[in-house]
């Protein structure tokens, strides 16, 4: 799950490298994700279908200009990753409940996606690693990838937390399965890439549940923190993060 590509390896992508920064920056971000999507489709009351369009939205403006950039732009990039998750916490709200899909099948619904997409994506270029996301065609297919999953992360977290293990036992279960495929990638032969994705998906559950616990009542095991100022303070150790943490494109090789 992290790069250890040589700097002046190859041609760079406008992905960044993957490394333990990219892992604490991306389960904030996922955070952020649900936070802010339930700020706006429920504490300002407009409901998942606005909150979807208005994601979605910006994540085509952005995606649109993370596109025509030359370069891998941190802020850009993060950006982009914020806005797919958000769109990915109240486009997952909107298929759970309000068209009644349920957790069960809306998470089957999304992984059918996420494995269509990187389907897709591998039949066309012959790999789904994140080094080779160096063409617009690439980044297309690199960017509904991640929005799908970050969408099906959501419902996964969602059925998960609310199968009796609360937020905070959601969070734990998450938690102990990307320590499992760290462990994975360091001591066994299995496919990074494979576990990148896996490792990705997971990220969102996590932060789906850590979000949830932050903002929700007491008497539903949440910490009743306000969204907006959940919001805030996530947006503002991100940007920290990414002040501190001195990223890099990854390199392909």
């Amino acid at each position: 799950m992290i790069d250890r590509s040589r700097d002046d390896a190859g041609h760079s992508s406008k992905v960044p490298a993957v490394t333990l920064g990219f892992w604490v920056i991306k389960i904030a971000a996922t955070t952020l994700g649900e936070t802010a999507g339930d700020t706006v489709s429920m504490t300002m009351d407009l409901g998942y279908l606005a909150g979807s369009a208005i994601f979605l939205g910006t994540l085509v403006v952005l995606v649109a200009a993370q596109i025509r950039a030359r370069t891998f732009h941190p802020w850009l990039y993060w950006a982009t990753i914020i806005a797919s998750t958000t769109a990915g916490t109240t486009m997952a709200d909107f298929a759970d409940r309000s068209l009644g899909i349920g957790y069960a099948g809306g998470s089957l619904l999304l992984a059918a996606c996420v494995a269509g997409t990187l389907g897709l994506w591998y039949w066309s270029q012959g790999s789904i690693s994140v080094r080779t996301v160096t063409a617009p065609r690439v980044e297309i297919f690199y960017w509904i990838a991640i929005t799908f999953s970050q969408t099906l992360g959501t419902a996964l977290g969602d059925w998960t937390a609310d199968s009796g293990l609360g937020y905070d036992g959601a969070a734990l279960v998450f938690g102990a399965a990307l320590a499992v495929v760290a462990a994975a990638y360091f001591w066994t032969r299995l496919s990074h890439v494979t576990l990148f994705w896996v490792a990705f998906i997971l990220t969102r559950p996590l932060g789906a549940a850590v979000g949830d616990y932050l903002d929700k009542p007491l008497d539903s095991g949440g910490l009743a923190i306000s969204r907006p100022l959940a919001s805030a303070i996530i947006a503002a150790f991100i940007v920290v993060c990414i002040v501190l943490v001195a990223e890099r494109a990854s390199r392909r090789r």
